[in-house]
């Protein structure tokens, strides 16, 4: 056995925390050490199961027409000869079928749920289905099906897994309306999403390239996992730019995925024209089935992986029948072959789903699936285990101080846009009747602006001599009421934008000269540029030295 071999397993191990980021980064924050736990857990309860049960159905020297071997232990009875390198390739494989479904089902699944159904899929699902494919005596073996890396094995499995167990849990709280329109969940941190796609698609090379039998195949699938993928996210970003007017970041990190799925099944078997062809078909796949799913199904998964793992498996499956150079229907070999790819489509389909209502049926009965109302809205880290937040120390913000240049905008130009006093007006509020501040008018100037203009009016208001100040990050609208984009194919109404809130208390310095200076700093003539509001200020007080009024706002010498 090769080292390559061994090396490709590990990598296949470290895809579990390419999923974990992926699933973490596409769903809320205040469920992301619940999404952790699970792809932890997922490979931890498997390896029990999969060495007390699946390994030795799924490679076991006696089956029983192909269809089920009898539980062997040389695990357990004849350590030092056993094959180890063939039980950890396996073991490996096994929990990445586990871990697709945690995305689909995720916050507002039960964590002991779950636990249940991964033990459930890695000691008897993917051992015999897996088994019929890849044992030399499973009957799909003998048929000549192709999945050399398991597009319909791992893949398919797990988006029909995924499917199934979505639909049972029904969708988080909000996510359609009372008219059954599709909202928007945004996932709470792209940046580790994306993240996890480049960690997938790097160790795909050894999920795909670990069994090769010569360099020269090995070089093959490697080229072949290179280009399904990258063809497959270029058709994508042109697809969703067309259709919605922008390329969608979330459907495009699907799709390297997507295409990564379609082409494991013939990435053996498919040359660099049948590679791109599955990636083209791939990459449009993964958007259509995503809001078919959301928008018509009206099934929640926050991830995609039904579209990814579910529909791209069983295309790519598919698609080596009409695309393989050896036997493929559009390379002169028949229909034989795309016979047997669809027979085994069905076989290994049917098995999943069939086993997994089963037993999805039976822990909603018996245990229960989902999460109660609040402990989802609560969130699942602190109500399932006890974890405040998996940010906990971590203080959420965005960088205020714009680089020259970044986010700039156009100089006003004279005529250009609105005047100053609209773009942006000013609204005084006074204190009641009868209240006096203090022998000095004190007054506290509110300015609600643009993130990428808090330098400038920053560096604006210390030169007039302001130098205290409270700034914070708001969300907000004017009377504009936001705008439309879309998120994964989901159209949002954007009625809450980031701005900043700056807070100024003024003594010394006149409130026209904070207002004029102001207007003058944020002004571009456009709308948004931001709104100005002054109130009376009863009291200040210094908590330190107890100065009140004038003198509490004064610095020291």
């Amino acid at each position: 056995m090769s080292v390559w071999y061994l090396v490709g397993a590990i990598l296949v191990f470290f895809m579990q925390c390419g999923f974990a980021a992926v699933e973490a980064g596409f769903t809320q924050a205040k469920n992301a050490g619940n999404i952790i736990m699970k792809n932890l857990m997922d490979f931890c309860i498997g390896t029990v199961v999969f060495m007390a049960l699946g390994y030795g159905i799924m490679n076991s020297e006696n089956y029983f027409f192909g269809l089920i071997g009898r539980p062997e232990y040389q695990l357990f009875t004849d350590f030092y000869s056993f094959n180890w390198s063939n039980f950890f390739f396996q073991l490996v494989f096994c929990a990445t079928a586990a871990t697709i479904v945690s995305g689909a089902m995720a916050e507002r699944t039960k964590f002991s749920s779950y636990c249940i159904y991964s033990a459930v899929i890695s000691a008897i699902v993917y051992p015999i289905e897996a088994g019929w494919v890849w044992n030399s005596q499973g009957w799909l073996a003998q048929l000549g099906f192709i999945d050399f890396a398991g597009s319909a094995v791992i893949h398919m499995v797990g988006g029909i897994t995924a499917l199934i167990g979505a639909t049972m849990l029904g969708p988080r709280i909000g996510k359609y309306d009372a008219k059954g329109n599709s909202r928007a969940i945004l996932g709470h941190n792209i940046p580790l999403a994306a993240m996890g796609v480049f960690i997938l698609w790097f160790c795909w090379y050894g999920f795909n390239g670990a069994a090769a039998s010569d360099v020269s195949q090995m070089a093959q699938i490697l080229g072949n996992t290179t280009i399904a993928p990258a063809v497959a996210t270029v058709v994508c970003m042109i697809f969703t730019w067309a259709k919605n007017g922008k390329p969608d970041v979330g459907m495009c990190l699907n799709a390297p995925l997507a295409g990564l799925v379609g082409i494991t099944a013939g990435c053996a078997s498919v040359d660099a024209i049948g590679a791109a062809v599955i990636g083209v078909i791939t990459g449009i796949a993964v958007v259509v089935v995503v809001e078919v799913v959301d928008l018509k199904l009206h099934i929640d998964d926050p991830v995609g992986a039904v579209a990814v793992h579910g529909s791209c498996g069983l295309l790519g499956t598919l698609l080596t029948g009409f695309l393989a150079t050896d036997g493929g229907l559009l390379y002169g070999g028949g229909l034989r072959q795309l016979g047997v790819q669809c027979l085994g489509i069905v076989a290994i389909a049917a098995y999943t789903a069939v086993v997994m209502t089963i037993v999805f049926l039976v822990l909603k009965k018996l245990h229960g699936l989902r999460v109660s109302a609040e402990e989802e809205l609560s969130g699942l880290d602190p109500t399932e285990h006890g974890l405040p937040s998996a940010y906990a120390d971590f203080m959420p913000s965005t960088n205020l101080t714009a680089l020259a240049g970044a986010n700039a905008y156009p100089a006003p130009t004279e005529g250009a846009g609105r005047p100053v006093d609209e773009a942006v007006p000013v609204q005084v509020v006074s204190a009641p009747s009868g209240i006096t501040a203090s022998d000095v008018k004190l007054s506290k100037v509110t300015i609600i602006c643009n993130q990428a203009k808090f330098e400038t009016l920053k560096t604006a208001m210390n030169d007039i001599g302001v130098t205290g100040m409270t700034v914070t990050q708001v969300l907000g609208c004017g009377i504009q009421k936001g705008r439309t984009e879309y998120y994964r194919g989901v159209a949002m109404n954007i009625n809450l934008l980031p701005k900043v809130q700056v807070d100024i208390v003024v003594s010394k310095v006149p409130v026209s000269s904070v207002i004029d200076t102001a207007r003058k700093a944020l002004y571009t003539g456009s709308i948004g540029d931001g709104k100005i509001f002054v109130y009376d200020v009863e009291q200040v007080v210094k908590v330190r030295t107890g100065e009140t009024g004038y003198d509490a706002l004064q610095g020291e010498e």
